[in-house]
């Protein structure tokens, strides 16, 4: 049997409801909520989602909540950067 979900991935399973842009949104949520992440203790890409803004280092077993789809959110990002040049 052939894939039926090559170009639209994981939205694959709304077919032909909810509009292209939409499901384009939620393919690449849930592309970046499987992602492997690198840790920020020990640097390995082992970093991942355990639940809903909870996330785990496979490796060194660091846990601490995040954003839900990714380990930092934008605002923390902003932060960061701001922190950086101080």
């Amino acid at each position: 049997m052939s894939r039926r979900t090559k170009k639209v991935g994981s939205s694959g399973k709304f077919g032909p409801r909810y509009g292209l842009s939409v499901k384009k949104q939620i393919r690449s949520l849930d592309a970046s909520k499987i992602k492997k992440y690198p840790c920020p203790r020990c640097c390995k890409e082992s970093f991942k989602r355990v639940s809903a803004g909870i996330w785990e280092c496979r490796a060194c077993s660091l846990k601490y909540a995040g954003g839900a789809f990714s380990p930092r959110t934008g605002k923390f990002k902003t932060i960061e950067n701001r922190l950086g040049r101080l």
